[in-house]
């Protein structure tokens, strides 16, 4: 009887753990189907190639924990396959780094520009500092425009430099920090942390780019230690909020920021910077360079572009009403312009070169898709702007065939020109990087 007891918990035994087995498997299977597709969907659509940063997974040491995929904020970035994480939609990566901060044995290093496309970048060392001593660079211009990122590089660049920095050299500041973006904004409190005598200018306001946004936008990031504030907790905020947060940290700490001053040169004599702005001139021991890497909006370079009716950003959708307006681009900033506008009542339509929308947020996909299935937001895939009229735009469609529309605004979202010149004229090597490592584990 024993015996036939202890038989029959075996067999149930096996059985479970044949089930699990299966279980296993099937669903492993399930798992390599899936991602398999979406990855040939990218494909289809353009997004499998990385544009900018991204995440470059070593197979050898990959162990499957699936630790990376669900630390990514954004959607169908990375997938598993056969117990080995593989990159799907990569041209939508946005560089959070979260996946490479999840892998729990260091498998992932994110990489800018691809061996068939480079990426132009000034030349700087771990310690954020360029090519030209006590010049540090820190925040979307090194490479890195994520605010959590801009961020902390901002915070340490400014520590780096305070450990270099020459106190018996005579200046007017200790150093001055070019932009009051992300990267600036956190340089500063910084710098007031670390006791020095510090000036922030920027040619717009506080924010840099971020005061730029749509003011719907919602900024993915998450929480970061801000010199002198503490802990913040944005994992998902409006602009506005952003940018509140910011002024009541600059007026609680009295942080030195001018706005509205734009820099026009810096050269450095013997160990002193040199500054000239819209307003004076300035000296520093050192400079903390962070602006973004769109200097200039690029322009479409066609009839009519000089005209009032052209803008290259968006500030107040809710003062348009029942507007034809033609949106050119395919980015998120351009998305988002179209939807908001679309929001408040007007005829919008996108013109845009691409047959496929390629580097958005998930988030923004799945709006625009609506918004078109909807009729509430018309795409002119392969399309290029020939002439802006006053009444009317033209647009051209990859035969030439010429497309008329009737047109009020015109807004053109399609990035910005690199600021290379000024770089250059400070002495900062630009160089293009091929696949070349942003953040990596390994030691050199």
């Amino acid at each position: 009887m024993d015996d036939l007891l202890g038989t029959g918990i075996y067999i149930i035994a096996f059985a479970i753990a044949a089930f699990v087995v299966l279980w296993y498997i099937r669903s492993v299977r399930k798992q390599n189907r899936e991602t398999k597709s979406k990855i040939v969907k990218a494909k289809e659509f353009g997004l499998h190639e990385p544009i900018t940063l991204h995440p470059v997974i070593d197979q050898g040491m990959c162990i499957g924990s699936g630790a990376c995929v669900d630390a990514c904020p954004e959607k169908d970035i990375l997938g598993i396959i056969n117990g080995r994480v593989a990159t799907i939609n990569t041209s939508r990566c946005v560089g959070h780094g979260a996946c490479f901060h999840a892998c729990p044995v260091e498998a992932i290093t994110l990489c800018i520009g691809t061996e068939k496309r480079g990426i132009d970048l000034p030349h700087v060392n771990q310690d954020f500092e360029s090519n030209v001593s006590m010049l540090y660079i820190a925040g979307e211009l090194g490479g890195m425009g994520l605010i959590k990122n801009s961020i902390e590089q901002g915070k340490y660049a400014v520590e780096n430099l305070t450990k270099k920095l020459n106190r018996n050299l005579v200046a007017d500041f200790d150093v001055i920090i070019i932009g009051a973006g992300p990267a600036g904004f956190a340089a500063s409190l910084a710098a007031q942390q670390n006791k020095l005598s510090y000036l922030t200018l920027d040619q717009d306001t506080l924010g840099g780019t971020v005061y730029h946004f749509p003011r719907a936008k919602i900024i993915m990031t998450s929480p970061v230690d801000l010199p002198l504030h503490g802990k913040v907790k944005l994992v998902e905020t409006s602009k506005k909020e952003l940018l509140d947060l910011w002024s009541e940290i600059r007026v609680k700490f009295n942080l030195n920021i001018r706005e509205l001053e734009k820099v026009l040169s810096v050269r450095k004599e013997s160990d002193i910077f040199h500054l000239s702005s819209v307003k004076q001139n300035y000296t520093a021991k050192a400079i903390v360079l962070a602006i973004g890497r769109r200097g200039t909006p690029r322009k479409l370079g066609v009839p009519g572009e000089e005209t009032e009716k052209v803008y290259y950003k968006l500030i107040e959708p809710e003062l348009l009403k029942e507007q034809d307006i033609l949106v050119v681009g395919g980015g998120d900033s351009a998305i988002e312009t179209a939807l908001l506008l679309a929001d408040e009542g007007n005829k919008v339509t996108i013109s845009y070169r691409s047959d496929a929308f390629g580097r958005l947020k998930a988030g923004n996909l799945d709006k625009i898709s609506k918004a078109i299935k909807n009729n509430a937001v018309k795409v002119l895939y392969s399309t290029t702007v020939s002439e802006i009229k006053e009444s009317e735009v033209i647009l051209s469609d990859k035969s030439g065939k010429a497309v008329t529309l009737p047109n009020n605004l015109v807004y053109v979202l399609i990035g910005g020109e690199l600021p290379s010149e000024f770089i250059r004229d400070i002495g900062i090597s630009i160089t293009k990087k091929f696949g070349e490592a942003i953040l990596s584990h390994k030691k050199d």
